[in-house]
């Protein structure tokens, strides 16, 4: 799945430019969040699911404290890899274009409902996300990336935790005639990197590291997914370029 918003590109052009720029060191008190329902602490990392509704969602928010301050913030990129625990994806996981769910997931940047962590954008952001099953050529394996900016740039504090993107799982065709299989599977979401951008030349931040929690669970995921969560999909280290092909 590859779905951009249609009037963003023009921005993202801007946005990747502004990507390629030499990454600042973070601040020792740094580093990124993954939560359901909330940023950080204020979310909790099990989501359990009974599969008997095709109405309601589930939301996933990235967020981070910096460890820098930022003050031309401009856009932010993130990936998230996930792994099911089944031979291969299911298709209720199978979210890409031509999949039996292909239109349960989206990535959103506006905050304005949301208290608990900070707003950087103020529903100004411009963005998209995609999805790749069967990433790294492994059967059981997802990669969801998002990528937005702002014109014209913001400030952010390097001390206060940020919402900077979230991703929604619809809850549809999990029963019922037209349903996909495997709406229970335990799955193991991992934040693996948030790239946070300013103009080229100002510095950005790359943040890997968690601050609570880079993972979380769907039914229990961790279970029987080799290596357990998160360790079956780790986090590497990346340069821009490589990330940034990845929207290609």
């Amino acid at each position: 799945m590859n779905r951009w918003l249609p009037f963003c590109r023009l921005t993202l052009a801007l946005a990747a430019t502004a990507l390629i720029s030499s990454a600042a060191h973070a601040g020792t008190t740094s580093g990124i969040n993954l939560s359901w329902n909330d940023c950080g602490t204020f979310g909790i990392m099990q989501k359990n699911f009974a599969c008997t509704a095709n109405s309601g969602s589930n939301i996933l928010y990235m967020s981070a404290i910096t460890g820098l301050q930022m003050d031309q913030l401009n856009g932010e990129a993130s990936v998230i890899t996930l792994q099911s625990n089944q031979a291969a994806l299911s298709p209720w996981w199978n979210l890409q274009t031509g999949g039996c769910r292909s239109v349960a997931l989206s990535g959103g940047f506006d905050f304005t409902a949301n208290v608990s962590c900070l707003d950087p954008w103020a529903n100004q952001a411009v963005g998209g996300f995609n999805y790749t099953a069967g990433q790294d050529n492994v059967p059981n394996r997802g990669r969801i990336k998002t990528v937005c900016a702002i014109n014209p740039s913001t400030g952010i504090t390097g001390i206060d935790e940020y919402y900077f993107a979230k991703v929604t799982v619809l809850n549809s065709k999990s029963t019922g005639n037209g349903s996909c299989a495997g709406c229970d599977d335990g799955v193991c979401l991992v934040f693996n990197q948030l790239q946070v951008t300013q103009p080229a030349g100002v510095g950005d931040v790359i943040l890997q590291n968690p601050l609570g929690r880079e993972f979380v669970e769907w039914q229990g995921g961790g279970s029987l997914v080799t290596g357990g969560c998160p360790a079956a999909t780790p986090t590497r280290n990346a340069t821009w370029g490589s990330v940034k092909s990845l929207y290609r």
